[in-house]
This record gives C-alpha cells, sequence and structure tokens, in this order.
C-alpha cells in the first residue's frame, strides 16, 4: 500500500514567504491594525489580499507603495539653483 506522503509544515511558511500579515505591517509601520483597515476601505495604502479572515500583504508591493510615498525635497527660498 502507497501511503500518500504529506508536506512538511515548512511549506506553509514557504508559501508565504512573499506575504506579511496585517498585524505585522501595522507593527512595522507603527500604526494600527485598524489604520490599516481604514485605508484599505478607501483604496489607500499598500494593495492587499484576503484568504479567508486573513489579510496579507505582497512584501514588494509594500515596499513600492513606501518607495511612491516618498517626498520630494523642498526647495529653500532664495537658495541655489
Amino acid at each position: 500500500m502507497i501511503q500518500p506522503q504529506t508536506e512538511p509544515d515548512s511549506s506553509a511558511a514557504a508559501l508565504l514567504s512573499g506575504w506579511i500579515t496585517r498585524k505585522d505591517l501595522a507593527e512595522a509601520l507603527s500604526v494600527t491594525v485598524d489604520t490599516l483597515g481604514r485605508w484599505e476601505a478607501r483604496r489607500f495604502g499598500p494593495p492587499c489580499v484576503r484568504a479567508g479572515r486573513m489579510v496579507l500583504y505582497r512584501r514588494r508591493a509594500v515596499q513600492d507603495w513606501l518607495d511612491a510615498q516618498e517626498m520630494p525635497r523642498a526647495r529653500v527660498a532664495g537658495g541655489r539653483k
């Protein structure tokens, strides 16, 4: 009889290696989980996906969103050109 092979627990971690949870992202950005929820409702903030009750953010998409939030330096009046 052939026994079915079960995948090791590390396969779940490997599957989600490019993703971050809402809780972890909130902690990293120093905002609340509720703030991230409000951002999602307003279509602001990094894009996310829902898997059941879990909300996940692609790490690369978060980095791209952060890059897009970068503000250019303000020019000083009367300064050099």
